[in-house]
C-alpha cells in the first residue's frame, strides 16, 4: 500500500502537470479541441508547495520545454503543414488567403494553452516559487523552438503564398493612402506597372476591377482582405513569429516596389530632386509596417520590442533606398554630366546618397569605364572631349567639394588629351571664344578673382579660418596639396594636362598672331582685353611677347597714317600708282612666318621700296624686310563686258597682273616669272578658273576670257582645302624642324668642344642652356633621341659605347 506521502505527491504532480500542458500531449485520450477550465492559480501553488516539500520544483521547466518539445515535432508541426500542404494548388487569391489564415488560428489554438501556461511560469520564477533559468530566459526557450521546429525550413510555395498575401494588402493600403491624401481620382506615380494599370482605368471610369484587389468591383474584397491582414498579424505577434515568418516576404515586396518606383518616375530625369518624394512615400510604406509589426486598434500598445522592429525597418527601407538610387545615378552619370547644369538636381541627390552609402568606389570605377567606353576613342572630337571634360570639373566639384572625384574618375581624359595633337589649339581657341561652345571657357576667364598659375606650392595651413578645415576622403592622393586642388578651376586644370603652361603660351601667340594678321583693320580691341585677363592668370612676363605683337599693330598704324598723310601733300602726278598699307612686324617677337618663294611685278616691288624709303625717314636705323607672300590685295579686273571686284593674297594678284601685258601663259612660262612651284602655283590658278576670268586649253596653258560665254557648259573647278582660310604662321611641323634645327647648331658646338657626350648630358645642357624663354618649346628625351639618332642615319653623328661625337671629316 503507497504511503499518505506518495499519494499526495502523485496527486499534486498530477494536477499541476494535466493544467500546465493539453490532456492529449501526456497521452490522455482528451480531444486538443477540449476547452481547459481557467487555471487556478491558488490550487496550483498548493500543488507546487508539494513539489516544493520533495525538491522536485526545480524540474518543472524543464519538463515543460521537453512536453512542448515532444508535442510540436509529434504532433502540432505534421498538422499545420498538413494544412498548408492541402491548400498549395488553390488557384483563386482569395480562398488562398483565407486558408492561409486557417492554419495558423489551428497553430494559435493549439500553442494557446502553452502560451498560457508560460504566463503563469513566468510570474512563478518571478515569485521565486521555481527554480529554473529565469522567466526572460524560458519565454526564450519557447520562442526558439516555435521558430526552429516549424519554421526551420519553408517550402517555396508557402513562401510565395505569404509573398502574396502581403504584397496584395500593400497594394491595398497605398491606394487607400493615395484616396485618402487626394481625394480625386489624380494621383501620383504607382509603385508597379499593374497600380499604373489601375491609375489609368480609375481615372478614365471605365474599368469594371477593383484597383486593390483586382476582382470586379461588385466582388471586392479589399475590406476583407485588410481584415485577414490583420488577423494574421495578430496571430504571429502573439506567437512571436512575425519576423520569421513575413520578414523575407515584406523586404522582397519593399525591394521590389522601390525599385520599380525609381525606375518609372528617375530613370531618365534629371532636372529633378526626387529625395522629398521618396522620404514622403517611405513614410507611407512605414505607415504599412507599423500595421504590420505594431498593435492596432483602440487597445492597442506597442512594445519596446515592436518600436525597435520597427525603427530597424525604418532604417533599412531608407538605406535600402539610398543605395539603390545612387546605383542609378551612378550608372546614369555619364549623361548627367553631359547635361549638366540642367542636371545639378540629380547630382545635389547623388552627393545626399553618397554621404549615407559607402560606394565612392563603386561611382569610380562606373565613371571611368562610361568615360573609356563611350568618350575617349578616335570617332569623338577634340572640342567635344574638352567640353565634357569642362562639364565634368563643374559637376563633379558640385558632387565633392574635395575634388577627388574628379582627380581620379577623370585622369583618363587628361591622359588621352595629351595624345591629341589638336589639344592645346582647342583649349586656347576656347578661352579666346573662337571655338564653338567655347562660352565656359570664355567666361572662365573672364572672372574677376581667377586662380594664377604659378608653380609654387600652396600649404594646407594658409586657411583663413581653422574651423573651415576639411579633410580629404581616404582615397584621395596624399603626394598633392588638398587646398591646391580644392581651389583649382577650369581653366588652371586644363592647362595642368601638360604640366607646363609654356605650350598654351606658345600656342595663344600664333593664334594671336595669326587672327592679327588676317584682320587687315589693325582692329585689337578683343586681342587687348584677352591678353589683359591672360596676364592675370599666367603672369605679365610670359605675355610680354604678346603685348609686344599688339604694340606692333597700334605702330603699324600709327605709321601708315604718316605716311599716307605724306602722299596726299605731293602732285597727282608723283603719287604712287596703288595704294600701299604695311603691317609692321618685330621679328624677334613673332612666331615664325611661313616662309614661300614669290617673285612680284616690278611695278610692285618700285611701291614697296618707296614705302621702305619713307619708313626708314621715319624710323631711322630701321629698315623692312617684305614677306612678298603674306598679305591682302584688293584689286578690279576689268574685262571686255564687265569688272569683278576681288580681295586675294598676293599670289593671285601676281598671277592675273601678268596677264595685263600677256593674255595667254604656259604653266611653265609663270613658274619661272613668279618663281612659284608648278605644283603650288596650279593650285592657286584655281581661283581665276572659277571665277571665269582664265580658261585652260589646252591642259597647262591659260588664257584671258574678255567675253563671258553664256552657251558654255559650266564646269565644276575644285578649289584645294589649303588654299581656304589659308595660315600667315608656320606648320607645327615647320616650327618644330627650326626648333630642332637651332638645338643642332648647339649639339655640334658642344660634341666640337667635349668630343663626345651621353644622351642624358646632351639633353641636360640643352635644358639648362637652350631652353628658356617662350620661343622655344622644350624637347623631351625621347624626342632628342630620336632627332639623334636621325643625324646618326644621315652621317652627321657617330654613335658608339653609349655616347655621340661628330665625324672626324665634320667641320
Amino acid at each position: 500500500m503507497e504511503p499518505p506521502a506518495g499519494a499526495a505527491l502523485s496527486a499534486a504532480w498530477h494536477r499541476l502537470s494535466t493544467a500546465l500542458v493539453p490532456p492529449a500531449a501526456l497521452g490522455v485520450a482528451a480531444p486538443r479541441s477540449e476547452a481547459v477550465g481557467p487555471l487556478k492559480d491558488a490550487d496550483l501553488r498548493a500543488a507546487l508547495d508539494v513539489l516544493r516539500c520533495y525538491d522536485l520544483h526545480s524540474v518543472v521547466e524543464e519538463w515543460f520545454v521537453e512536453v512542448l518539445q515532444t508535442d510540436l515535432q509529434a504532433n502540432i508541426a505534421p498538422e499545420f503543414w498538413n494544412c498548408i500542404g492541402q491548400y498549395e494548388n488553390t488557384a483563386e487569391e482569395l480562398q488562398c488567403s483565407s486558408l492561409l489564415l486557417d492554419a495558423f488560428c489551428l497553430l494559435k489554438r493549439r500553442l494557446d494553452p502553452y502560451l498560457n501556461s508560460l504566463e503563469l511560469l513566468e510570474g512563478w520564477t518571478k515569485a521565486g516559487l521555481l527554480l529554473g533559468t529565469g522567466a526572460q530566459m524560458l519565454q526564450e526557450k519557447v520562442y526558439t523552438m516555435f521558430k526552429a521546429i516549424l519554421f526551420f525550413s519553408t517550402t517555396k510555395s508557402f513562401q510565395e503564398m505569404i509573398q502574396q498575401f502581403y504584397s496584395r494588402t500593400f497594394r491595398i493600403y497605398m491606394r487607400q493612402w493615395k484616396k485618402g491624401e487626394d481625394g480625386t481620382n489624380e494621383c501620383e506615380s504607382s509603385m508597379s506597372e499593374t497600380e499604373q494599370e489601375s491609375d489609368t482605368e480609375e481615372g478614365g471610369g471605365e474599368s469594371p476591377l477593383c484597383a486593390g484587389c483586382g476582382s470586379k468591383r461588385e466582388e471586392c474584397w479589399c475590406t476583407k482582405a485588410m481584415e485577414q491582414f490583420q488577423q494574421l498579424n495578430d496571430i504571429l505577434r502573439r506567437l512571436n513569429l512575425l519576423e520569421r515568418v513575413s520578414a523575407d516576404a515584406v523586404t522582397t515586396i519593399l525591394h521590389r516596389m522601390i525599385e520599380e518606383r525609381m525606375e518609372q518616375r528617375c530613370r531618365g530625369e534629371y532636372e529633378h530632386s526626387f529625395l522629398n518624394e521618396f522620404q514622403e512615400w517611405i513614410e507611407k510604406v512605414i505607415g504599412w509596417l507599423s500595421r504590420v509589426f505594431l498593435q492596432d486598434g483602440p487597445l492597442a500598445r506597442s512594445s519596446p520590442e515592436a518600436s525597435s522592429t520597427l525603427k530597424r525597418w525604418r532604417c533599412h527601407v531608407q538605406r535600402f533606398f539610398y543605395r539603390i538610387y545612387a546605383s542609378m545615378r551612378i550608372e546614369e552619370l555619364f549623361s548627367i554630366i553631359r547635361d549638366f547644369p540642367e542636371s545639378k538636381p540629380a547630382v545635389e541627390d547623388l552627393k545626399f546618397c553618397l554621404e549615407r552609402t559607402n560606394q565612392r568606389q563603386q561611382l569610380l570605377s562606373s565613371l571611368k569605364s562610361a568615360l573609356e567606353m563611350r568618350l575617349l576613342h578616335p570617332g569623338v572630337n577634340t572640342s567635344d572631349i574638352i567640353t565634357l571634360y569642362i562639364s565634368a570639373i563643374k559637376a563633379l566639384r558640385e558632387l565633392d567639394p574635395s575634388m577627388v572625384i574628379l582627380e581620379v574618375a577623370c585622369e583618363p581624359i587628361r591622359k588621352y588629351l595629351r595624345t591629341r595633337e589638336d589639344t592645346v589649339r582647342q583649349i586656347v581657341a576656347g578661352l579666346t571664344g573662337d571655338a564653338e561652345g567655347s562660352g565656359d571657357l570664355a567666361n572662365e576667364l573672364s572672372k574677376a578673382d581667377p586662380v594664377t598659375l604659378e608653380n609654387g606650392q600652396e600649404s594646407d595651413d594658409d586657411i583663413s579660418e581653422p574651423g573651415d578645415w576639411v579633410p580629404d576622403p581616404v582615397d584621395a592622393d596624399p603626394g598633392k596639396s588638398s587646398s591646391k586642388r580644392r581651389s583649382s578651376d577650369i581653366i588652371s586644370l586644363l592647362v595642368s594636362i601638360y604640366g607646363s603652361k609654356d605650350l598654351f603660351i606658345n600656342e595663344y601667340r600664333t593664334l594671336l598672331a595669326d587672327r592679327l594678321l588676317h584682320q587687315f583693320n589693325y582692329s585689337a580691341e578683343r586681342e587687348i582685353r584677352n591678353v589683359e585677363l591672360l596676364k592675370l592668370r599666367f603672369g605679365e612676363a610670359q605675355m610680354h611677347y604678346c603685348e609686344v605683337m599688339l604694340k606692333d599693330m597700334a605702330d603699324s598704324r600709327r605709321i601708315n597714317a604718316n605716311i599716307r598723310d605724306e602722299e596726299e601733300k605731293l602732285p597727282e602726278e608723283e603719287r604712287p600708282p596703288f595704294s600701299l598699307v604695311a603691317v609692321i612686324l618685330s621679328s624677334e617677337f613673332w612666331p615664325p612666318l611661313k616662309e614661300e618663294k614669290l617673285e612680284l611685278p616690278e611695278q610692285v616691288k618700285e611701291a614697296m621700296e618707296a614705302y621702305s624709303k619713307k619708313y626708314e625717314k621715319l624710323k631711322a636705323m630701321r629698315t623692312l624686310n617684305w614677306k612678298y607672300h603674306l598679305g591682302l590685295v584688293s584689286l578690279d579686273v576689268e574685262l571686255a563686258d564687265r569688272t569683278l571686284s576681288l580681295s586675294v593674297s598676293p599670289v593671285h594678284a601676281a598671277i592675273i597682273l601678268h596677264f595685263q601685258t600677256k593674255s595667254t601663259w604656259t604653266l611653265t612660262e609663270l613658274s619661272e616669272v613668279l618663281k612659284v612651284p608648278v605644283t603650288s602655283l596650279k593650285r592657286k590658278m584655281t581661283l581665276w578658273l572659277q571665277q571665269g576670268v582664265l580658261r585652260e586649253e589646252p591642259q597647262g596653258t591659260f588664257t584671258v576670257i574678255e567675253e563671258e560665254q553664256k552657251d558654255q557648259v559650266e564646269k565644276v573647278v575644285l578649289i584645294d582645302s589649303d588654299e581656304e582660310g589659308d595660315s600667315a604662321m608656320a606648320s607645327q611641323a615647320d616650327q618644330k624642324e627650326e626648333e630642332l634645327q637651332l638645338f643642332w647648331t648647339y649639339i655640334q658646338a658642344m660634341l666640337t668642344n667635349l668630343e663626345s657626350l651621353s644622351l642624358e648630358r646632351i639633353h641636360s645642357m640643352l635644358k639648362m642652356f637652350v631652353m628658356t624663354g617662350p620661343v622655344v618649346t622644350e624637347i623631351d628625351i625621347q624626342e632628342l633621341q630620336g632627332f639623334l639618332q636621325k643625324k646618326v642615319r644621315d652621317q652627321q653623328l657617330i654613335y658608339s659605347g653609349g655616347v655621340y661625337r661628330l665625324p672626324k671629316n665634320c667641320n
